[in-house]
Parts: C-alpha cells; sequence; structure tokens
C-alpha cells in the first residue's frame, strides 16, 4: 500500500512540475517576442536603446 502512494504521489509531482514548467516556456517565449518587437520598433533618436537599463 505504501509503495503505491509513493508512485502516485511522485506521478502527481512530476505531472505537476511538467505542467510548471509548460507555463514558463510560453512566459519565456511572450518576452522573446515583445523583446524583439522592442528591438525592432525602437527610437532612431538617442542612444537606440529601447530599454531603460
Amino acid at each position: 500500500m505504501v509503495p503505491l502512494l509513493l508512485v502516485l504521489l511522485l506521478a502527481l509531482i512530476l505531472f505537476g512540475a511538467g505542467f510548471a514548467l509548460k507555463i514558463l516556456w510560453w512566459v519565456a517565449l511572450v518576452v522573446l517576442v515583445l523583446w524583439l518587437v522592442g528591438f525592432v520598433a525602437r527610437p532612431k533618436g538617442g542612444s537606440g536603446r529601447w530599454y531603460r537599463w
């Protein structure tokens, strides 16, 4: 009974980690797209950087 519970707990943890990693991949993709859009649409005057840092 205990090994079965451990296997189910491990499966639940791995499923949760996989779901979280998938969300992080989508967040990283959105940030990359926003960075590329900002890079292409940067202002012509000044230092040429569209970000503050």
